[in-house]
């Protein structure tokens, strides 16, 4: 049996373990398009600000592959796949026959469509190689301008801002998180956002970049120009499977996989940021490319791949970060469509700088929003995933002091 995976980050890792500890014996071969070993991706922000030197980043050790007896080909792209003939192709030409396939391929930035945009010190913050051409221009950076208002773009605002530039923040939304959180608990991060002295523009892109070699001046689309000599766009990701044939692979946002990870394609499994699963809040599939999910995914995916018949219960879109002094957490359907039926509790007391929001769809709850004191947060999130119906007084859940774990079975 040989089982190829495309990807070597956490999805494709977890896959990998899951298969060893169930077949010893099977050859597995990863495809990886970056050459680094496999690393926590989530944290190469921290190495922009300066908090983490690069040799924090890996998540397994270098003998990670010889240890499990996997053939890595790192440094290459997946360029198509063939699931009649099971082979997937590699740069211009090079195939390689499989038994079961994985496809971890992850995601890729979103790109922007800005007249200019090719200009040398516009980047991305996705990968290791980015975050090292990024610091060779830091020490004649000045001005830096950060496109996206999602946690991307905020941690690249932060990392930049601990390095002493000045930051523009551009979101085309009318208000920060706005894929993460709702619009009462934006409006309290864009201020913190502005009181640590980033600046902050809301409700306009950048339609153009100007400079010589390299950029010097954005275009916004109020008309009004800013100067930068270094630009991050941080607009979010869309999943990698540009080499996957949509006539043998159903491909929506993400490929679609069922409960067992397994696309509509024989012996072809997906997981990770490239997959689309059923959403638990919302009960429709639904990409939600997170860690957590990923990894979940992951060893899901290679328990079946490796003979096992195990079903996932599904995926739940969830975050917790701190912005400066705020404490945030979501899950599940943050800003429901009213048409829908769904019951909204929220609390703001702008004293304490505390915000709870609970999204219900009759007695169950879909969706949470909280803006400090979240330390129960997590109980919540349980009861999203678990579906668990709530059968107390629902106004009593956003009393400061209430007990959530008095709602578990």
């Amino acid at each position: 049996m040989h089982h190829v995976i495309i990807g070597n980050g956490i999805a494709g890792v977890s896959a990998a373990e899951a298969i060893r500890r169930i077949d010893p014996h099977s050859a597995i071969t990863m495809i990886g398009d970056e050459t680094e070993i496999p690393y926590c991706r989530p944290m190469i922000s921290m190495v922009l600000e300066g908090a983490l030197g690069p040799e924090r980043l890996p998540i397994r050790g270098r003998d990670f592959y010889a240890s499990l007896k996997i053939s890595p080909l790192l440094g290459e792209r997946v360029t198509a796949l063939d699931t009649d003939a099971r082979q997937v192709t590699i740069g211009e030409g090079r195939t390689i026959s499989y038994d079961r396939l994985l496809i971890a391929s992850g995601a890729d930035p979103r790109p922007i469509k800005a007249e200019g945009c090719d200009l040398e010190n516009i980047f991305f913050l996705r990968n290791q190689a980015q975050v090292r051409r990024m610091q060779a221009v830091l020490p004649d950076a000045r001005e830096a301008l950060v496109l996206g208002g999602g946690l991307v773009g905020f941690k690249a605002a932060y990392g930049l801002l601990r390095r002493g530039l000045k930051v523009t923040l551009v979101i085309r939304s009318g208000y920060p998180l706005s894929m993460q959180a709702d619009e009462t608990a934006g409006a309290m991060v864009l201020a913190e956002l502005c009181r640590q002295g980033l600046d902050v523009r809301v409700g306009v892109e950048a339609i153009g970049f100007e400079g010589g070699t390299a950029v010097r001046r954005a275009h916004l689309s109020d008309g009004t120009q800013l100067a930068c000599d270094l630009v991050v766009v941080g607009k979010g990701v869309l999943p990698a499977h540009s080499f996957v044939n949509r006539s043998q692979i159903t491909v929506d946002l993400g490929i679609v996989v069922d409960a067992h990870m397994r696309t509509g394609a024989a012996h072809v499994f997906a997981a990770g940021d490239v997959a689309e699963a059923v959403d638990l809040a919302r009960q429709t599939r639904w990409v939600n490319a997170i860690w957590p999910e990923a990894v979940a995914q992951g060893r899901l995916a290679g328990q079946n791949m490796a003979g096992r018949s195990v079903a996932g219960t599904g995926s739940l879109g969830r975050n917790v970060i701190r912005i400066f002094d705020l404490d945030i957490m979501t899950g599940g359907i943050v800003s429901p469509e009213q048409e829908k039926g769904y019951e909204i509790l929220q609390c703001h007391d702008p004293r304490s700088h505390t915000y709870r929001k609970m999204v219900f769809q009759c007695d169950r709850l879909v969706g949470v929003v909280m803006v400090n004191r979240i330390e129960q947060g997590g109980v919540l999130l349980s009861m999203i995933q678990g579906r668990i119906p709530v059968a107390i007084d629902k106004e009593k859940m956003l009393s400061p002091g209430f007990n959530y774990a008095q709602l578990l079975p």
